[in-house]
Protein backbone atom coordinates (compact mmCIF):
# COMPACT_ATOMS: atom_id res chain seq x y z
CA UNK A 1 0.00 0.00 0.00
CA UNK A 2 1.19 4.20 0.28
CA UNK A 3 2.35 4.31 3.52
CA UNK A 4 4.29 1.31 4.55
CA UNK A 5 2.08 0.03 7.33
CA UNK A 6 1.98 -3.70 5.88
CA UNK A 7 5.90 -3.79 5.21
CA UNK A 8 6.53 -2.17 8.93
CA UNK A 9 4.24 -4.84 10.29
CA UNK A 10 5.47 -7.84 8.45
CA UNK A 11 9.50 -6.43 9.77
CA UNK A 12 7.93 -6.98 13.44
CA UNK A 13 6.52 -10.03 13.13
CA UNK A 14 8.63 -12.11 10.46
CA UNK A 15 5.76 -11.95 7.87
CA UNK A 16 5.36 -11.59 4.56
CA UNK A 17 4.11 -7.83 3.46
CA UNK A 18 2.16 -9.40 0.60
CA UNK A 19 0.61 -11.45 3.81
CA UNK A 20 -0.23 -8.33 5.49
CA UNK A 21 -1.60 -6.68 2.82
CA UNK A 22 -4.32 -9.53 1.65
CA UNK A 23 -5.63 -9.48 5.23
CA UNK A 24 -6.15 -5.84 5.37
CA UNK A 25 -7.81 -5.98 2.21
CA UNK A 26 -9.89 -8.84 3.44
CA UNK A 27 -11.05 -6.51 6.81
CA UNK A 28 -11.72 -3.90 4.19
CA UNK A 29 -14.04 -5.98 2.39
CA UNK A 30 -15.73 -8.07 4.71
CA UNK A 31 -15.97 -5.88 8.28
CA UNK A 32 -15.14 -2.65 6.42
CA UNK A 33 -12.57 -1.30 9.17
CA UNK A 34 -9.75 -2.19 7.36
CA UNK A 35 -8.88 1.31 5.81
CA UNK A 36 -9.54 3.19 9.59
CA UNK A 37 -7.33 -0.15 10.80
CA UNK A 38 -4.58 1.43 8.40
CA UNK A 39 -4.56 4.43 9.15
CA UNK A 40 -4.25 3.92 13.11
CA UNK A 41 -1.24 1.85 12.58
CA UNK A 42 0.26 4.11 10.53
CA UNK A 43 -0.04 6.74 13.23
CA UNK A 44 1.24 4.71 15.68
CA UNK A 45 4.50 4.03 13.07
CA UNK A 46 5.09 7.64 13.06
CA UNK A 47 4.79 8.11 16.70
CA UNK A 48 7.01 4.94 17.44
CA UNK A 49 10.16 6.46 15.61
Amino acid sequence: MILGVCEWIGEKNGWRAQNVRIVFVIAFLFAGFGLGLYVILWLVKILSK
